[in-house]
Parts: C-alpha cells; structure tokens; sequence
C-alpha cells in the first residue's frame, strides 16, 4: 500500500522563526505611485520587486516586474494607473514569530519567492526570500 504524506522538514529546528531568516528591504513605493514611477524605481534600482506602502505607512503588498508588464505595453497607460490598482501580492504576510518550518512550506504552496513580514500593526520590518529561508533551514544542524 502506498502513503503520500505531506513534506516536512523534520530536520529544521522548531524554534527557527521568521525573524532569523528574514533580511532588509530598501525599496518601496506608496500604493497611488504609478506604474511609471515604479518601473523607473526598478529599473534604475535593479530589483525584481517593490514592497507597497498605504498612505498610514502600512505594508500593503509587493508588486514585481511581471505584474506590471501588462500595464507597460500601452505607453498611456502608465502615466495614470496606480500601483494600488494592479494586480500585486498582498496579504496576508508573515510575522516574525512565525516558525520558519511553516513559513517556508506556506510559500512553496503560494509559490512565493519574496514576502513582506510585519509587525502586529501592520508596518513592515522586513522581507523573507526563499532562497534564504531555504539556506537558514538547510543550515540547521539535524
């Protein structure tokens, strides 16, 4: 009889969490920015992604490249649409408290590669990658 469980890395400290994982982010952009004004950001910052802030500051997602490719191709376009209009990521987000473990499996099933981690109010400290949750967890000795 075959079983099919679930993946779980059993190896992972339980007590790793968010907040030893997650790294700085420098670049944002305010939700009524345009489409222009944030493909101008990524495009001189060199980065695949903006985190979104709300006029009270709060964290309200992350918009990529891709995400705001279809808004580039008609040049009229850009110079009005808002961030806060186009399709981007948004909640619900990590906190730092979160175990690590569990925040890695919950972005292979959203298929994440970047999300934005905050505190109770809703203010961002930081961002956890993939690629770094999965190193911090591979280093964890068994």
């Amino acid at each position: 009889m075959n079983t099919v469980t679930p993946h779980s890395p059993r190896s992972a400290d339980p007590r790793l969490t968010v907040a030893d994982a997650m790294d700085s982010c420098d670049y944002q952009i305010a939700d009524d920015s345009t489409v222009d004004q944030a493909d101008d950001v990524l495009r001189s910052a060199h980065i695949d992604y903006l985190l979104v802030r709300g006029h009270d500051g709060r964290c309200e997602g992350l918009v990529t490249r891709a995400e705001l490719h279809p808004f580039l191709t008609p040049p009229w376009s850009t110079e009005r649409t808002a961030i806060s209009t186009t399709k981007h990521q948004r909640g619900p987000f990590a906190w730092p408290t979160l175990g690590l473990a569990l925040a890695a499996r919950v972005m292979r099933i959203r298929r994440l590669t970047v999300w934005p981690v905050i505190d109770d109010d809703g203010y961002l400290l930081g961002i956890l990658t993939a690629v770094r949750t999965a190193t911090v967890l591979a280093a964890t000795p068994a």
